[in-house]
């Protein structure tokens, strides 16, 4: 571990990460009920978009809105949230794919960079409108990229990457981490395959394949390193040396994977703080609290249970809809 990495540990130790809860007016300071949930002392954020301000809001799923000072990084941005059956046991891969401007466009004003994990529908379903209406770049995989040209975005806008690119943005970098999609019970995935070129443009779920999977880490100059996944399931050797202030960490889907947490855990140098992400019913509207189907929740008490066993120092923070996060 580089010594700017041991220093901002030891930061993190002796200082508490504020939140703030999303207003129709902007950020406003949490309440200190809110706060000692969190595991930390009230405190205001400071105004989305000022220079040095930064802040996280989970948009469901695996979904990020991250301002850092003028810009806005999206992550997995998945606003529409459809229903597909899936929640229901009546699982339709025929859905049509759907986009609620209206839900999207009240939360989007503004981006500058769009992270794609993968391209399932519940991370990819939105990113075309989204980058066609506020001129994001795109940054995926090479399906990500012909799914991009299938919906008319410009080729200039559409940046392929493979994982171990480090990317600079002035007052932040953006590392690209080659992950894993998770599996089922059946040690396969839905919809698995890639796009080699252009396809028609998509116009059902199934439409969407999975199309590799990234993961990505944001290290801001004087803030947080922050690890975001968007599947549940990583290469360890990939993980080697980033170890992140903060990790955004998948729910598993399944026993699949063996050892997940004490591996993850390890594998990133145990985060001072882990969210979990991707345990929320993201076919309802996004309302506090998130609605979360029983075997869900049993899933994310479990994978909480296991962080605290195995990495007792790290702080673990279950977000909630639109809550902007200081860390």
């Amino acid at each position: 571990m580089s010594a700017h990495q041991l220093d901002r540990r030891r930061f993190l130790r002796t200082t508490a990460a504020g939140a703030a809860a999303v207003t129709a007016g902007g950020l406003a300071a949490t309440t200190p009920a809110r706060a000692e949930a969190a595991g930390a002392p009230a405190a205001a954020a400071p105004r989305a978009g000022a220079r040095g301000a930064v802040s996280f809001r989970w948009w469901g799923t695996s979904g990020w809105r991250v301002d850092i000072g003028d810009r806005t990084v999206l992550v997995d941005p998945y606003l529409s949230r459809f229903d597909t059956g899936l929640f229901r046991g009546a699982f339709d891969p025929a859905t049509p794919l759907t986009v609620d401007t209206v839900a999207v466009d009240s939360l989007v004003d503004r981006a500058t960079t769009i992270l794609v994990t993968h391209t399932h529908w519940d991370h990819y379903a939105d990113v075309p409108h989204i980058a066609a209406r506020t001129g994001a770049r795109v940054f995926g995989t090479l399906t990500a990229y012909h799914l991009g040209l299938a919906y008319g975005l410009p080729a200039g806008r559409l940046s392929p990457v493979r994982g171990g690119e480090v990317l600079e943005f002035g007052d932040h970098t953006i590392e690209v981490v080659g992950a894993l999609h998770s599996r089922n019970a059946g040690y396969s995935l839905a919809f698995p395959g890639v796009r080699v070129d252009t396809p028609p443009q998509p116009a059902t779920i199934a439409d969407l394949p999975e199309g590799d999977t990234l993961a990505y880490q944001i290290r801001v100059d004087g803030g947080p390193s922050v690890f975001f996944m968007g599947a549940s399931d990583f290469a360890e050797r990939n993980l080697t040396g980033l170890a992140p202030d903060v990790a955004m960490v998948a729910l598993p889907a399944t026993t699949s994977t063996a050892d997940y947490v004490p591996r993850l855990m390890a594998a990133l140098d145990h985060p001072q703080v882990v969210v979990p992400v991707h345990w929320d019913n993201f076919e309802t509207p996004l309302t506090n609290p998130p609605t979360v189907a029983p075997s869900d929740r049993a899933r994310l008490d479990d994978l909480v249970a296991a962080v605290r066993r195995v990495s007792p120092r790290s702080r673990v923070l279950v977000p909630e809809y639109r809550t902007a996060y200081r860390f």
